[in-house]
C-alpha cells in the first residue's frame, strides 16, 4: 500500500485489503471501530433512478435522536443522584467525549447495514467513494476533533457541576431542538456558500468536495481552516444566537441539539438510497413550506457542485429556498417517493 506516489487529492481507497502490516494505528482505529462503510464481502443492492425511493419515518429518526442522547444524561444522573458527588468539567468532557463518538461511530454501523438494504443514490453510476489512502490519518483525526472542540466550546460557555441533567429547561427544549438546526443552518449555509464563491475561502473547502460520492465518515473530510469554523464558528454562532433570543441553552439542552446535528451531518453524507426528513421538532413546519432536507440534497451538493454549487444546507432547505440555491431532486423526487412500504431506523 504505497502512499508516497499518490497526490493528496486521490480519492482511491484499498486500504481495507491491503497487507495489513502496512497498516498505521490509524488504520488499526478504523478496524477496531468496525467503521467501515460498507462490508467488502457483502453486496450492494442497484437501482436505477425511477425505481421507487423508500421514505424513512420522521417518528422512528426522533427516537433514535432522543433515545441516544438520553442514555449518558441517564448516567450522569444515577451517578451524582447516588454518590451525591458533582462531576467536574474535565472528567464530564471525558465522559460526553467518549459517549458522543460511541453513538456517532454506532450510527455508522447501522447505516452500513441499511446500505446493504436499500442501496445508495446514483449507484447505477457510481459506488461510494471509500476512506481514501491518503487520507486515513485526516478521517480519524477530523472524528475526535469535531466531537471534542464541539463539547470544549459547551463545557466552556454552558457546564454546570452542580445542576442535574433532570434540571435541564425541559419547557424550552422542544423549541431549542428545532430553533438549533434552523439557526445553526443560517450561519453554515453563508459560511459555505462564501467558501464556494470566494476564491480565497474556496482552496480551505475544495478538500471536502473531492469526494463526488461521500459515506458517513467523510463527513468531516477537511482541511483544518474549515474543521475551525465547522467545529467552533458554526455552532458558537448559534449558541449566542439562541441565547440572544432569551433560550436558556443550557449545557444538557445543549447536548440534546449537538445529537441532532450530528446525526443529520453522518446521515447527510451516508448517500443511501432513503427518503428521510432530517429530524427536527420543527420539521412539520419545515415540509409546510417545503424547506425540508433528505439526504439526496446534500448528495447532489456533493456530485454535481464544485466552485459553483447549490443545497448549501446541511439541516435544513429553509435558507437555500430563500436564497434560491435549491437543485431539483432526482431520485427522492415527490412522485417517486413510496409512502406506503416505509421503513424505520433501527435502534439497535
Amino acid at each position: 500500500m504505497d502512499t508516497k506516489s499518490l497526490s493528496k487529492d486521490s480519492m482511491r481507497s484499498t486500504w481495507a485489503t491491503a497487507d495489513r502490516k502496512e497498516w498505521t494505528h490509524h488504520h488499526w482505529a478504523l478496524h477496531l471501530l468496525n467503521a467501515y462503510p460498507v462490508d467488502l464481502d457483502k453486496e450492494v443492492p442497484v437501482h436505477t433512478k425511477d425505481e421507487p425511493i423508500t421514505y424513512m419515518t420522521q417518528w422512528s429518526l426522533q427516537r433514535w435522536c432522543l433515545f441516544y442522547a438520553a442514555l449518558p444524561l441517564l448516567l450522569h444522573q444515577t451517578y451524582m443522584a447516588c454518590t451525591g458527588r458533582t462531576i467536574g468539567p474535565i472528567a464530564a468532557f471525558n465522559f460526553y467525549f467518549v459517549a458522543f463518538n460511541a453513538i456517532v461511530i454506532y450510527q455508522v454501523q447501522v447505516l452500513r447495514r441499511l446500505g446493504h438494504i436499500f442501496g445508495f443514490l446514483d449507484g447505477d453510476k457510481h459506488e461510494r467513494d471509500g476512506v481514501p489512502d491518503v487520507g486515513i490519518a485526516k478521517v480519524v483525526g477530523s472524528l475526535y476533533k469535531t466531537t471534542g472542540s464541539r463539547l470544549i466550546l459547551s463545557i466552556y460557555l454552558s457546564y454546570n457541576k452542580t445542576q442535574l441533567p433532570s434540571q435541564m429547561n425541559w419547557v424550552w427544549l422542544p423549541l431549542e431542538i428545532g430553533l438549533y438546526g434552523i439557526v445553526l443552518d443560517f450561519w453554515f449555509y453563508w459560511y459555505h456558500r462564501l467558501m464556494h464563491d470566494v476564491s480565497f475561502l474556496w482552496k480551505y473547502h475544495r478538500t471536502h468536495h473531492l469526494t463526488k460520492h461521500p459515506n458517513p465518515l467523510l463527513a468531516a473530510y477537511a482541511d483544518h481552516e474549515q474543521e475551525f469554523f465547522d467545529m467552533v464558528g458554526v455552532p458558537m454562532m448559534t449558541y449566542f444566537s439562541l441565547r440572544l433570543m432569551g433560550l436558556p441553552m443550557g449545557f444538557y439542552e445543549w447536548w440534546v441539539c449537538h445529537q441532532y446535528v450530528a446525526f443529520a451531518e453522518v446521515f447527510g453524507h451516508s448517500g443511501l438510497r432513503l427518503h428521510l426528513t432530517v429530524p427536527s421538532t420543527l420539521s412539520w413546519l419545515l415540509e409546510m413550506f417545503d424547506a425540508e432536507i433528505v439526504i439526496e440534497d446534500h448528495d447532489l451538493h456533493h456530485r454535481k457542485g464544485w466552485r459553483k454549487s447549490h443545497n448549501y444546507g446541511k439541516q435544513t432547505r429553509l435558507w437555500d429556498r430563500l436564497f434560491g440555491t435549491c437543485h431539483d431532486r432526482i431520485e427522492s423526487a415527490r412522485a417517486n417517493v413510496d409512502y406506503v412500504n416505509t421503513a424505520n431506523m433501527p435502534l439497535w
